[in-house]
């Protein structure tokens, strides 16, 4: 289980599952354990990298060397009600910019408030 399709890059995450069985993407032991690696990289993508409009997280997110970034970011901007290209403070819309994501990478929206707000706890 991975809800916003995190690849792997050498560390380990809480919640990895033990047997990653994708050479591409992490798979976690529950969602709520690939919700809390979301919010902790976005929250690392404003803090450590100073990113800050949904177009600037987004490009970062999904590069556009392996993704549709623009339709990307219109449609996360749109889901989230919140111009493109405006500053936001992640804390304060992690949890609309994670379910953004989520519905994004998954084209359904498969986890409730409670879920996404169990693994946002975690962090």
């Amino acid at each position: 289980m991975n809800p916003g399709n995190i690849r792997h890059g050498g560390g380990k995450w809480q919640g990895m599952a033990e047997v990653q069985g994708d050479p591409e993407y992490i798979q976690f032991v529950s969602p709520v354990y690939g919700i809390r690696a979301m919010g902790k990289l976005l929250l690392n993508y404003q803090s450590m990298y100073g990113l800050k409009t949904i177009r600037e997280i987004i490009n970062r997110w999904a590069p556009p060397i392996e993704n549709e970034t623009t339709a990307y970011v219109r449609h996360v901007s749109s889901l989230m009600g919140w111009p493109e290209d405006y500053p936001i403070t992640v804390a304060g819309v992690l949890p609309k910019l994670v379910k953004a994501i989520i519905l994004h990478e998954n084209g359904v929206q498969p986890y409730n408030d409670k879920t996404i707000n169990e693994g946002l706890a975690l962090i």
